[in-house]
């Protein structure tokens, strides 16, 4: 069998990849039933020691469950999609067909993503063609290894393909746009700008996911409950840990409503020591040079800038707690970095979000007072509002989107004897 995975270096190799994906297509129908049978055994390949240390490992096992997506299916392409089936609307019926080949544009930052990605195009019975970042390719490899050893009979690798090239190679970006159906699309502003303007064919259906950042905010009455401060911590602490912080559902910044009767000081050092625990239980064994700068940077310069501020990290750029006042979106650094901001009321820092807020990260105690800041975050375009220690969990609607569904043409049959 074809590696799944190859450096490419000429358009050729691509269009040849493309052409053999769409005849695996059109050979044979794939139900997402058919699917998730790989995906299972795929999953329990993957709980291995060996992996740990990948970042977001532990989410990618859980998304490839069974329990997982078959909701996420079900909802997306009808109650009877999981066998292909057809699916009542009236007179009519409906059942989702897969495009052909879908392209995968992952960004770099987000280890696991072009397999989150390609799973997309996949439980829809398209083929996927995915670009690989260099810097990804080794990453990959032994995650596309126990595919391959769970997927015997070539159920879903006969329609993978994972092109590892460089960036700059404008040629092999173009060769793969001409080759799909559809693409989806990750990745900061300048990279989601320069793949949009490739010459996709005039049917191909785009799925655009851009960068965005994350928050977190916790009223007064929370964040005070002696019996709930610790676990409130540990969930923030695992949600700044999971992919490094780089991952657009990652929280920047904590607004912490006042509590007049109470110093948020105390609540701090349970941060400080869930963020300890993490460290300790998830150690980051590298770090880029720039980013150890930036950190650095990041602590001089918030602690210059305001005599009011004030700081919490170890010797080492770890993690970093920057402790202020205000309801403005710092710029992020990230590197589990943590701003804290104290605010009067939480609608305070809401009402100013701008559509650039992807997740909020919310541990509210008073449901009316939530359900007033759900609707402000929703009018202020933010597509998931979730409970602390939930801000990575990949269900579909993400950016406001389904997943599967935008990558299968839903099929509409009324008889022509009714």
């Amino acid at each position: 069998m074809t590696a799944l995975q190859q450096n490419v270096s000429s358009p050729a190799e691509i269009s040849f990849a493309a052409a053999r994906l769409r005849q695996a297509v059109q050979d044979k129908e794939l139900s997402p039933n058919d699917v998730l049978a790989v995906f299972d055994v795929w999953a329990k390949s993957l709980d291995d020691r060996e992996l740990d240390e990948i970042p977001g490992i532990v989410f990618l096992r859980m998304w490839l469950r069974r329990g997982t997506l078959e909701p996420i299916i079900a909802r997306e392409l009808g109650p009877n999609a999981l066998n292909a089936g057809w699916s009542d609307s009236g007179r009519a019926r409906c059942r989702a067909f897969p495009l052909g080949v879908v392209g995968h544009w992952p960004a770099a930052n987000v280890e696991i993503q072009p397999l989150l990605s390609m799973t997309c195009a996949l439980l829809g019975g398209n083929a996927s063609l995915v670009r690989i970042p260099r810097s990804l390719a080794a990453l990959t490899q032994p995650l596309i290894d126990r595919l391959v050893r769970s997927d015997p009979e070539g159920i879903l690798t006969s329609r993978i393909f994972m092109a590892a090239f460089e960036h700059g190679r404008r040629d092999l970006h173009e060769a793969m746009a001409q080759a799909v159906d559809g693409a989806m699309i990750w990745g900061g502003q300048e990279a989601v700008l320069q793949v949009r303007a490739l010459p996709f064919p005039h049917w191909a259906r785009l799925a655009v996911f851009g960068p965005r950042i994350s928050v977190a905010a916790m009223d007064a009455a929370a964040w005070s409950d002696l019996q709930e401060r610790e676990s409130w911590c540990r969930r923030l602490a695992r949600d700044v840990w999971q992919f490094d912080q780089q991952a657009c559902s990652s929280p920047q910044v904590l607004f912490l409503e006042r509590d007049s009767n109470r110093s948020s000081a105390e609540f701090v050092q349970f941060l400080r020591r869930a963020f300890e625990s993490e460290n300790q239980a998830h150690p980051r064994r590298t770090i880029p040079a720039g980013l150890t700068s930036a950190i650095t940077l990041a602590r001089a310069s918030w602690l210059l800038q305001d005599s009011t501020h004030s700081a919490v990290f170890p010797l080492s750029p770890d993690w970093t707690l920057l402790l202020g006042s205000g309801s403005d979106i710092p710029q992020p650094t990230q590197g589990k970095t943590l701003t804290v901001l104290e605010v009067d009321n939480l609608l305070e820092p809401v009402s100013k979000f701008d559509g650039n807020v992807q997740t909020l990260g919310l541990g509210v105690s008073d449901t009316e007072k939530e359900r007033e800041i759900t609707r402000t975050a929703g009018k202020k375009g933010v597509d998931r509002i979730v409970k602390l220690g939930r801000m990575h969990v990949f269900v579909p609607p993400w950016d406001g989107s389904d997943l599967i569904r935008p990558m299968v043409r839903m099929v509409r049959h009324v008889s022509s004897l009714d």
